[in-house]
Order: C-alpha cells, then structure tokens, then sequence
C-alpha cells in the first residue's frame, strides 16, 4: 500500500473491479457460464477456430497460410509499391543502394517472367478459385513483368527518368490511354483475386458448421496486419468475412475486436491442445464485455441507445471529393475511380489492412454469387485485357 493511499477507499475500489474474487470477476464467471454452450468463433491473424460449446472440441480453418497462390499473386501486386519504394529511396531519401536495389529486383522479375504461364497458374498453382481465369491471369502477370523490366531499365540507364511524374503516367496508368489494363488495374485484380480466394474457401467452411448466427460469441483476437490495423469492424477484413460467411446474419453487437486477446499459433500435426487450452479464457474475454455492455440498458433504460452499425461510406462519384476518411462505396467491377482510392487509403490510412482494398466487395459478390466465383466478375482481369509479348 502506498503511503499516500487511504486502505479503506482502495478495499472499496478492489471490491468491485479488481481481482478473481471482485464482484466484477462474479459476473464474468457467471455470464460466461450462461453461454458455455453458445457457439464461440476465433479469428486470429491466419486461422478461424470454433468452439461448438457445450464441451465439444474446437475446429480450426487457417485462411492465409494455406492459402494457395497467396505469395504468387502478392509478388505481382507489390511490384507497383515496389517501384514506388525505389523511387523513394532517389528522390526523396537520395538513398545510394537504390540501383542495388532496382537491380536485384529487375533480375527477380526477369526470373518470374519466364516462369509464368497458364499451365503454372492451372496445373502447379491450381487454385480452384481461379479456375477458368488461368490464362487471363498468366496474361496480366506478363504483362506486369513486361512493363516492370522496361521502366527499371530505362530508369538504370537514365535515372533522371526515375520520378514520381515518369511512375504514374510511364508504369501506373500506361496502357489506358490505349484502351488496355495498367498496372492500376492489376493491383485491383490480384487484391481481389487473393480476398475471393480466401472468402470462398471461409464461407464454405462455415456454411458446413451450421451456426446458430443469432447466438455466436465472435472475438477477433491479436494482431491483425501492421500493428496499427484491423482494430474496428470497417477496417477488418477478417470481420468482413465472417459477416458474409454468416450471410450478414451476425449482429454486430456480437462481434468483438480484441487486439490484446490471447491467441494461438497455426496448429500443426492436427495437435488442437493450445487452441482449447484458449476456449475459457477467450469466452471469458466476450462474456465480461458483453456483461459490461448490458448493464448500459439496465442503468439507462429511458436514454437513447447505442445501436451498432456500419459507419456510412463516402461516394466520390462527384469529383469535387477530395478527401475521405472511411472506404469509398464502389459501384460495380469498373468503378476504377473508387477502387484506385481505395489503393491509395490502404497506403495512407495505418487503420486499413493493405491487402483489405477490396476484400468487401469480392465478399458481397460472392455472397450474392451464391459463393460461386465462376459468377463473380474480378475487376481488372474480367473487363480488361492485357497486351502479351511486349
């Protein structure tokens, strides 16, 4: 006790609020008691897990390791912040390994171009997903590394041509004066083939766990992305997901972000002991909050209530918009003006998860698809076409 404190109001304080013995700790206990056979669902950073209740053991769906062709398309995509990256590093930071740089990555891109085809993409890729598209996406791909390798050479012979200026109209947009898909479009693409990929799959998985939505406890736990991201319901795309995977039947108010939950690592040899190790904890984790939330209705019953709900998106169809502080509503797969801010949020917004661009948008797709990708039209691959060969 310290010497400034008075042990009387403290006692009074730990009573209440601190400690496993606390009337606080009661009502966790007993909150979590009350839905001990309530479905319980887990998101941490690569896996869902779902505690069926009731004692039963937990399942575990991973949605990013397992991911197949993850790394394949992500190498595409980056290739546009890559090379921003470089210039960067010249313009702004007059940073001497740049060439280095820009070598090691104009050798890497070489090395991908002569790999990609439409049989790696269908027959060593093979992601069901993408079935059908293969020879759309090995088209996209080479023309990246096509358009790639020539402006890292340019810019190595001439590095007065490596600007910010030469960056979006010589590598960004090229193309679109001419009718053809850009390298804009092909950062949309891959983004959105990545989210439909993993969406498919997770919608799959739990429209097979037949979840009673309207009493699942959902907590998404840990760290999601970069350390600044993925903390609230619109700037997760794991959220996302697992509203489209419940057919936008879970409330709101049952899902809880908890970046400072305990979670589990990606089980390995189907060995589940850490992730029911967690159950308790984590219902613990939902029940206190939820507990906390009711008594708001308890204590307040005649003020207005707080109702969860998506915050209103901007519309940037006026261009007199400049600036925006939540995701731009996109139209339909050829409202590029929308998905390119998007692009360009994820960047300067540390909330946004950098893959999330467009993860909502494939997921509301499917969801309307019936969770058939076959039905979904991929913006920047399925409306444009990429020039081969170059």
């Amino acid at each position: 006790m310290a010497a400034n404190e008075s042990p009387e109001l403290v006692d009074l304080f730990t009573t209440y609020t601190a400690g496993p013995t606390s009337i606080g700790a009661h009502l966790t206990r007993t909150a979590a008691a009350d839905t001990a056979d309530a479905p319980l669902i887990v998101a941490t950073g690569t896996d869902f897990a779902l505690y069926p209740g009731g004692g039963k053991p937990p399942t575990v769906e991973g949605f990013r390791f397992s991911t197949q062709g993850f790394k394949e398309l992500a190498g595409v995509s980056h290739l546009g912040p890559a090379l921003a990256t470089l210039v960067q590093l010249r313009e702004k930071y007059a940073a001497p390994g740049w060439r280095a740089d820009a070598e090691r990555l104009l050798t890497q891109v070489r090395r991908s171009r002569e790999a990609n085809s439409a049989e790696l993409w269908r027959d060593t890729i093979a992601v069901e997903t993408y079935r059908g598209r293969e020879q759309a996406i090995a088209d996209m791909a080479d023309y990246t590394f096509a358009v790639t390798d020539r402006f890292l050479s340019a810019a190595l012979k001439d590095e007065s041509r490596f600007n910010a200026a030469a960056l979006r109209t010589e590598y960004l947009d090229k193309g679109s004066a001419e009718g053809h898909g850009t390298v804009n479009h092909m950062m949309i693409a891959t983004f959105f083939l990545t989210g439909l990929d993993i969406s498919r799959r997770i919608i799959h998985w739990f429209g097979e766990q037949e979840i009673d939505w309207s009493r699942a406890m959902v907590v998404i736990a840990g760290k999601q992305g970069r350390p600044t991201a993925g903390v609230t319901w619109n700037t997760s795309s794991v959220a996302t997901m697992l509203l489209g995977a419940s057919g936008y039947q879970l409330p709101l108010e049952r899902l809880y972000m908890a970046p400072h939950a305990p979670t589990f690592t990606t089980p390995l040899d189907a060995d589940l002991s850490k992730v029911a190790a967690l159950e308790q904890p984590l219902r613990q984790i939902w029940s206190n909050t939820r507990a906390t939330v009711e008594l708001g209705d308890l204590m307040f019953p005649h003020l207005p209530r707080y109702a969860p709900g998506r915050l209103a998106v901007p519309d940037i169809t006026d261009p007199s918009v400049t600036e925006i502080s939540e995701m731009p509503v996109i139209h339909g797969p050829d409202d590029w003006r929308a998905m390119t801010t998007r692009l360009r949020m994820v960047l300067e917004d540390p909330r946004q998860l950098l893959s999330g661009s467009v993860t909502d948008f494939a997921v509301s797709q499917l969801v309307a698809a019936d969770n058939d990708p076959a039905k979904v039209t991929v913006p920047g691959l399925d409306n444009v076409t990429y020039p081969t060969g170059l």
